[in-house]
């Protein structure tokens, strides 16, 4: 139970917000529904920028208050989704309750639900060779998407303008990428103004799913918040992630909240 100090207030009493800053990360509060509408409105005004959307959990945000200008890379993005319980409930101790939760695994296919017929190409960049050729393959026998390419993620600095060449000789609308954070958040800040795509999105271990690499967990433990149990039991080299990584956000979160009141308290004095 948490303490009285911090107990968020009761659902009902949530006032609507756009964004919640969590740790210094600003997080966008939307439905899919919104994110879907803002996704589509970016690759239709063909601007000659590549817009950046980032997805955020527990583990990002451990990582944008440990590594040096990490936090300014997600904040420097067009938009950024909160996904997961701990996302969640840091927002509640703030009196935010966010209206949905945008998991990469769950947004990418509503989104292709939602554009179907509109002709939208994807260039999927990420995994091992045989993993993003499973996930490619899936993704179009799956949802029926046009694929415009696709390209493994691990390769050498040296050959980062190839690969670029490549994505962009592709005409692809859009870029999945699925390096895992913080590369793929980093990569896409670096590389965007080269890319001549409309969007490119951080989905994490996204082509992993697709490659049958990772399976998804059952819907009553994704509705309980306990996915990450399913990814630790599958990739148990990431248990720091979880089992200490956990924790101490949620002694961020903690922190974080107390000293905002201890401000606001002296600002009212």
């Amino acid at each position: 139970m948490l303490a009285p100090e911090t107990r968020a207030p009761a659902e009902a009493t949530f006032p609507a917000t756009a964004h919640v800053y969590i740790c210094g990360v600003r997080i966008d509060n939307v439905t899919k529904a919104e994110a879907t509408a803002r996704m589509r409105g970016w690759i239709e005004e063909r601007a000659s920028r590549a817009r950046a959307i980032y997805i955020v959990n527990t583990h990002t945000i451990n990582l944008a208050c440990e590594l040096p200008g990490f936090r300014d890379v997600l904040n420097a993005g067009d938009a950024v989704f909160g996904d997961g319980t701990g996302v969640r409930w840091a927002a509640r101790l703030q009196g935010v309750r966010m209206r949905d939760n945008l998991v990469g695994t769950d947004l990418a296919p509503y989104f292709f639900a939602a554009t179907a017929g509109a002709g939208y190409r994807y260039y999927l960049l990420g995994g091992t060779e045989p993993i993003v050729r499973a996930a490619a393959d899936h993704v179009v026998r799956t949802y029926g998407v046009a694929l415009a390419g696709y390209q493994q993620g691990h390769f050498p600095p040296r050959e980062n303008g190839d690969v670029i060449d490549r994505i962009n000789a592709s005409g692809a609308d859009v870029v999945l990428v699925a390096m895992g954070n913080p590369v793929q958040e980093r990569w896409i800040h670096d590389n965007r103004d080269a890319l001549r795509v409309r969007l490119c999105v951080g989905v994490g271990g996204l082509v992993d799913h697709w490659g049958g690499a990772l399976r998804r967990a059952p819907q009553w433990v994704r509705d309980r918040g306990f996915e990450w149990a399913q990814i630790m039991l599958q990739q148990p080299h990431k248990w720091r992630r979880y089992l200490v990584g956990n924790p101490k956000f949620l002694v961020r979160c903690v922190r974080e909240i107390r000293v905002r009141r201890r401000h606001d308290t002296h600002a009212a004095r």
